[in-house]
This record gives C-alpha cells, sequence and structure tokens, in this order.
C-alpha cells in the first residue's frame, strides 16, 4: 500500500513512517515544516512541502503522491497556546482537515486514519472515558480535533471512505531512530528529562490542588510505537469498512508527582521541582477504556509501561543531545 503520512516530519509521524517502512509499505510525507523536521524524514522517502491550509496547494500534493491511503497527523496541538491563539487552532486543524478530506474525495482515497485527541472529551464525568462518552473538549485543540472528526460520516456517505479517528491519550517514548524534538517542548516526560540535561533549569509540576489522590494531574500514556502500530493494523481493517472513533491508552493512569517518581528512578538522577498554578484547559484526570481498540483492531500495547517509555526517551535524548540539529 502505498501511504501519505502528513505531518510527517513530526514526532508521531516519523515513527509511523518508521513503522510503515518495516512492515513493507511505499510512504510519502507531506509536512509544511513550519514546526516539523526535514531531517526526522527517512532519506527513501519522498517529502512534499505542503500547507493544507492552502486547498490547491493541498489537492496538488494529494495527487502527486499518488497514495492509496493517509494517515493524517499535521496539526497544531499546543493546549495552552490554543487557549490563547483559537482562530490559528481552527485555521489549521479544521480548514486544514477539510481541505485533505476533499483532496482524498476527488483523489479516490478510500482509507484515512486521523490522529484526533483524548481533549474532545474535556473533563469526563467517569473513568475510564468511553468513545460514547460526551464530547465536551474544553479548549480549542480538542474542539477543532472533534470538530473534524464529525465530517467523516458524510465523505464515508458520499464517498465511499473508509476512516478511523484514533484519541490519543498521552504519547511518549521513542525509537532508536526517532524521538521528541518540539519547540517549545512542553509533554511532561521529554521537559523532565530536559531539566536533566541541563537544558532547564527546574520541572515546574502545574497545579497541586486537582481532585486526584496527590493534587496532581493524571494521564494515561502510551508508547509511540504501539501507537504507531495501531495505525498500520488500522490501514489493513479499513479495506474492509470504517472503524470509527477509538481510543488509544493503557487504561491507566499516573499524576505528574508518579512521573517525576520514575524519571528519577529510571535515570538513576534527582530532578528539581518547582511548583506552578493549573495551566488553563486542563482536566483533572484522563484515563482510556481500550476495550474498543481491542475488539476492533486487536490492540494491546507492548510497550507501554512507564519505564520502557521513560527508558526509550532518555536514550534517545542522550544520543541526540540537540535533537535533529535542524
Amino acid at each position: 500500500m502505498r501511504v501519505l503520512v502528513t505531518g510527517g516530519s513530526g514526532y508521531i509521524g516519523s515513527v509511523a513512517i518508521e513503522r510503515l517502512l518495516a512492515a513493507g509499505h511505499d510512504v510519502v510525507a507531506l509536512d509544511s515544516l513550519v514546526r516539523g523536521h526535514a531531517a526526522a524524514v527517512s532519506a527513501e522517502v519522498p517529502l512534499i512541502q505542503c500547507d493544507l491550509r492552502d486547498p490547491d496547494a493541498t489537492r496538488a500534493a494529494v495527487i502527486e503522491s499518488g497514495a492509496d491511503a493517509i494517515m493524517h497527523f499535521a496539526a497544531l496541538h499546543l493546549v495552552p497556546e490554543s487557549v490563547i491563539n483559537p482562530g490559528a487552532y481552527y485555521q489549521t486543524n479544521v480548514a486544514g482537515g477539510i481541505n485533505l478530506l476533499c483532496a482524498a474525495a476527488e483523489g479516490g482515497i478510500k482509507r484515512f486514519v486521523f490522529s484526533s485527541t483524548a481533549a474532545v472529551y474535556g473533563e469526563p464525568k467517569f473513568l475510564p472515558v468511553n468513545e460514547n462518552d460526551p464530547k465536551e473538549p474544553i479548549n480549542p485543540y480538542g474542539h477543532s480535533k472533534w470538530m473534524v472528526e464529525q465530517f467523516f460520516p458524510a465523505f464515508e456517505r458520499e464517498h465511499g471512505l473508509n476512516w478511523a479517528a484514533f484519541r490519543y491519550f498521552n504519547v511518549a517514548g521513542a525509537t532508536e531512530v526517532h524521538g521528541e524534538d518540539h519547540d517549545p517542548e512542553t509533554h511532561v516526560i521529554p521537559v523532565a528529562l530536559q531539566v536533566l540535561q541541563g537544558k532547564r533549569e527546574a520541572f515546574t509540576v502545574f497545579g497541586t490542588d486537582y481532585p486526584t489522590p496527590d493534587g496532581t494531574c493524571i494521564r494515561d500514556y502510551v508508547h509511540v510505537i504501539d501507537l504507531a502500530d495501531a495505525h498500520i493494523t488500522a490501514l489493513e481493517k479499513l479495506g474492509e469498512r470504517s472503524l470509527g472513533p477509538i481510543n488509544l491508552g493503557t487504561r491507566d493512569g499516573f499524576s505528574v508527582k508518579e512521573i517525576v517518581d520514575a524519571v528519577e528512578r529510571v535515570t538513576g538522577q534527582t530532578l528539581n521541582v518547582k511548583y506552578g498554578e493549573r495551566r488553563p484547559g486542563d482536566p483533572p484526570a484522563l484515563i482510556a477504556d481500550t476495550s474498543k481498540a481491542q475488539e476492533l483492531i486487536d490492540w494491546n500495547p507492548v510497550h507501554s509501561t512507564m519505564d520502557q517509555m521513560i527508558g526509550s526517551a532518555w536514550a534517545w535524548m542522550q544520543a541526540h543531545p540537540n535533537g535533529y540539529d535542524d
């Protein structure tokens, strides 16, 4: 299968490409390179530079790719930034998403895997969160992803597009080749590890008064390899029918304080920790019900212990102290 991977120079997209190639697929990457890294794209993979907000450029890129299927990772994804600058998130994530869907329909593409988020649930009333639970996003990032999800049934009905929308919980870890290199970095594990690298003075815990056992936010973490492999399995299943929205997590929740303890345990170093106020748009807890992923794509994460995720991320950051050096 020939797969167009949007956001292919980003963290998850680059790992998806690595795993697609290992599985024997042909791959074309698409990225605006505004925040991605060209060096993260495997040398044998064509890279089309394109801004999905431009419908004509998007249509041309999809035609040029010659793809049979699309994995759509390209998006803005910083929750605090989305609160401050919501327009950019709706322009990039929503308008860009509809442009890509229209291009896929015109190009006769019948398989489409969308990178969504657990942020569509907002502050869930029950845990773990099921796909049928209310979608009440509390920030523009989550809202933008929920808006795009709602376009898919119409494209399935009118154009025969089979689709899956994976609602990611917190993605972490690295392969030997690909890891996290964001600017700015906001993800908990790499931020903590950057303190140990001497790139930050301290690790800040945002909020200690949440209604959780230790007062800090609880999240469900999943290894990026397990996440990428779910996408590849979904592509195969989409040859039969749509899968709809699916949670990707582990059903295990870790608080920020527990992450601090795990980082110190895995690295053998002491982390300088400070405490700050809550960030806007952060729900107290998010934990996935993954039964639908198990049922529809026979997916069970095998790399997603906390020690594996921190250990692989730390190994990559030590081997690449300056990220992708671009």
